[in-house]
């Protein structure tokens, strides 16, 4: 089977394989009816993805936020190689393995203090899951089996899954679909935008009031620290964080924070929390964990929650993947913390923060522009009306740039390997791909 299978794919052209796709494959957030085409990548090497006929493009998006060694690493790749050569799974009830040991020891070590209990899990939405649960079935093990709200702000995403769904954004997130089945839970308004803006007089008062009027039935305030991602790409003070999270201690909320996103590096500090100097009780990770390379996720949370959960009706945590702790994962995201700390990942992220500040501030010039924020590793172009992703990404692709916008969020979050030519490049294709795209829709409108 498997030679013919890949006899089949070495004789198929790439308008076939185009045309196969579209017929079986369903992609993310995308249509099946008359999909749109996919551009199919044949090979991935440092911040290039070269597609079916031979074209490079420089990947702009680090998959989703997730490749920041670039593409092909051979530590990556070594690490990968090495340990497939041993055991690439085995299960995590009863069995334990070096490369999970040491790398819930490492994530211990390098998040805010206090954080000492990893549950893994395999992907960022699970990691979502897994904390949700754990915040739940604390307050049951502490005799307060009534909190089992959540607290939230709006403009969040946390996931895909439905307890994950539930606490994303249920207006202008993508599951206001599933409103009718979703638990409720209560939403506040995004914190004021701007990563400098001071901390005033009632900016804090909606969430206080929301935790003095709920305290006994919230179980926690989950949100993503700083960056909010999927949910708009907006960014807020470490101040309101900070007060934040003392509304949580003085009204006996945990505070879970979704670093999924921004774990890492990318916003310019190593998580989100630091900057505002916060220990959340749970914290998600996932996307970069791994360099890119393997989906892979992990909730770190407290003693004193990983106590109580077990000396709990169920003496013990009620959850288990089965790829749970994967070897192989856990190996590669070993690595992956390897390169983070040999390639001085803080001065690869000021480097493309500087970057990102000068090649983007030209677009505040253009009129179909309503603003260009940047902060880590993170390059934000705002427009005016919601672009065509089809459209557009074709007139990206003819730049030579890999950028995969939404809404009216036209945005970069490259590999921290990324060269200060590549990217001038990134930023200079996409900014022409967006004059072209107005352009084209401002004539059509006349």
């Amino acid at each position: 089977m498997g030679r013919h299978s890949k006899h089949y794919l070495d004789i198929m052209t790439p308008e076939q394989l185009i045309a196969l796709d579209q017929q079986h494959v369903w992609h993310p957030y995308a249509s099946m009816d008359n999909p749109p085409p996919a551009y199919p990548v044949v090979s991935a090497h440092g911040v290039r993805l070269t597609l079916v006929d031979g074209t490079q493009l420089i990947d702009g998006m680090a998959s989703w936020w997730c490749a920041v060694h670039g593409y092909n690493h051979p530590h990556l790749n070594d690490a990968m190689t090495q340990q497939i050569a041993d055991m690439s799974h085995v299960m995590f009830g009863g069995i334990t393995h070096t490369p999970a040991v040491t790398l819930a020891k490492r994530l211990v070590d390098m998040t805010p203090a206090g954080l000492e209990k990893v549950f893994f899990a395999d992907s960022g939405s699970v990691a979502v899951e897994v904390a949700i649960k754990m915040a739940l079935q604390y307050w049951h093990s502490k005799g307060q089996a009534n909190k089992q709200k959540l607290v939230t702000i709006r403009n969040g995403y946390h996931g895909d899954t439905f307890g994950a769904m539930a606490v994303c954004d249920p207006v202008n997130g993508m599951h206001s679909l599933f409103a009718g089945v979703l638990p409720q839970h209560h939403f506040i308004s995004a914190p004021a935008m701007g990563f400098d803006r001071p901390l005033e007089a009632g900016d804090l008062d909606e969430l206080e009031h929301k935790l003095q009027q709920h305290q006994d039935e919230i179980a926690a305030l989950i949100l993503e620290p700083i960056v909010q991602g999927a949910g708009g790409m907006r960014f807020y003070s470490p101040a309101w964080l900070k007060a934040a999270a003392e509304l949580c201690k003085q009204y006996n909320v945990l505070l879970i924070a979704d670093e999924i996103a921004t774990g890492f590096g990318r916003s310019g500090a190593l998580f989100a929390c630091d900057h505002a100097n916060v220990r959340p009780d749970i914290m998600c990770l996932g996307k970069a964990i791994t360099g890119g390379t393997m989906s892979f996720a992990a909730t770190l949370t407290t003693t004193e929650i990983a106590t109580s959960i077990s000396r709990g009706e169920a003496s013990c945590f009620m959850h288990g993947p089965t790829f749970m702790a994967n070897p192989l994962a856990c190996a590669v995201a070993n690595a992956s913390l390897d390169l983070l700390e040999q390639n001085d990942w803080k001065a690869q992220v000021d480097g493309l923060n500087q970057a990102l500040k000068q090649q983007l501030e030209p677009a505040l010039k253009l009129e179909y522009v309503e603003d260009v924020r940047v902060l880590g590793a993170i390059g934000v172009v705002q427009v005016t009306d919601p672009v065509d992703l089809g459209r557009i990404q074709e007139m990206l692709v003819a730049e030579g740039v890999w950028v995969r916008p939404f809404g009216k969020l036209v945005y970069v979050m490259p590999p921290y390997v990324m060269s200060p030519q590549d990217l001038a490049l990134l930023c200079q294709g996409m900014l022409r791909a967006l004059t072209t795209y107005f352009k084209e829709t401002h004539d059509g409108a006349h």
